[in-house]
C-alpha cells in the first residue's frame, strides 16, 4: 500500500515541477478526488449506488472535481488543478494527465438504451486545459489534446489535436521523442495557460505554413518535370 502510494506521488512529481515534496502533493485536490473515487467506485460495483453518490457528492464539494462513481480509472492518473468532469462510462488508462476545466462528456443515446456514452482515454494521453472530449470516442496511447480543443472523433496513437473541432497537427521529431509535454501541445516550450487561445492559433498557423511549403515544393517539382518533357 505504502509503495503504491509512493509510486503514485512520484509519478505526479515527474509531471509537475511545482511540488517540493511528496507531502505537498498529498494536498492536491486531484489526489483527493481520485482517492474518493476509488471508494465510490467500489460502492458502485457492489450496487450501493446511493453510498457511491454520497461519496461522489462529498468529493465534488471538497475538490471541485466531479468523477462519476461508474468511471473506470487506471494507475497514476493525475488531474492538475480542478474543475474537471468525468462521466459514468468513461474509461481512463494508466499514466493519463488531465489539466483544469476538462470534460470527458457523454452523448444521449437516441434509442434510449444506456451504453458507452463517454470517452476512452488510453495510456499516457494528455488532455490540455479547457478541452472537451465528447462521446464514446477513443484517445489513443500517448495522444495529446491541446488546450480548449473540442474532440468528437477518435484520436490516433501518438497524435496531437488542436482547435474546434479538433484536428491533427504536425509534430517536430525532437518533440515527438520527449516523454512528457505539458498541456497536450508541443508548439512552445514556454506554454502559458493564460495565452492558450493564442497558442492554439499559432499551432494552426504553423501547420498551414508547413502545408503551404509542401504544396509549393510539389508545384515546383511538377514545373521542372514539365520543362524537361518539353525539352
Amino acid at each position: 500500500m505504502f509503495l503504491r502510494l509512493k509510486a503514485y506521488l512520484d509519478s505526479i512529481k515527474a509531471r509537475d515541477p511545482a511540488p517540493r515534496s511528496r507531502m505537498e502533493i498529498l494536498l492536491y485536490p486531484g489526489v483527493w478526488a481520485l482517492f474518493y473515487h476509488r471508494v465510490a467506485h467500489r460502492f458502485y460495483r457492489r450496487g450501493w449506488y446511493f453510498a457511491a453518490r454520497a461519496v461522489n457528492h462529498w468529493s465534488r464539494w471538497l475538490t471541485a472535481i466531479d468523477i462519476h462513481p461508474g468511471a473506470k480509472i487506471g494507475r497514476h492518473f493525475f488531474i492538475d488543478h480542478g474543475f474537471t468532469v468525468i462521466g459514468e462510462t468513461a474509461e481512463i488508462g494508466d499514466d493519463v494527465t488531465i489539466y483544469q476545466n476538462v470534460t470527458l462528456g457523454g452523448t444521449s443515446p437516441d434509442n434510449g438504451v444506456a451504453g458507452k456514452r463517454h470517452p476512452t482515454v488510453q495510456d499516457g494521453a494528455i488532455i490540455g486545459s479547457g478541452a472537451q472530449v465528447l462521446g464514446p470516442i477513443t484517445l489513443g496511447p500517448r495522444s495529446r489534446v491541446g488546450a480548449n480543443a473540442v474532440v468528437t472523433k477518435d484520436v490516433a496513437e501518438g497524435a496531437v489535436v488542436v482547435g474546434i473541432p479538433a484536428r491533427p497537427t504536425l509534430v517536430e521529431a525532437e518533440t515527438w521523442q520527449k516523454e512528457f509535454v505539458p498541456y497536450g501541445t508541443p508548439c512552445s516550450e514556454m506554454f502559458d495557460p493564460a495565452t492558450q487561445k493564442l497558442e492554439i492559433m499559432r499551432c494552426e498557423v504553423e501547420t498551414l505554413r508547413k502545408r503551404l511549403d509542401a504544396l509549393m515544393a510539389e508545384r515546383e517539382g511538377q514545373s521542372e518535370e514539365g520543362h524537361r518533357d518539353r525539352a
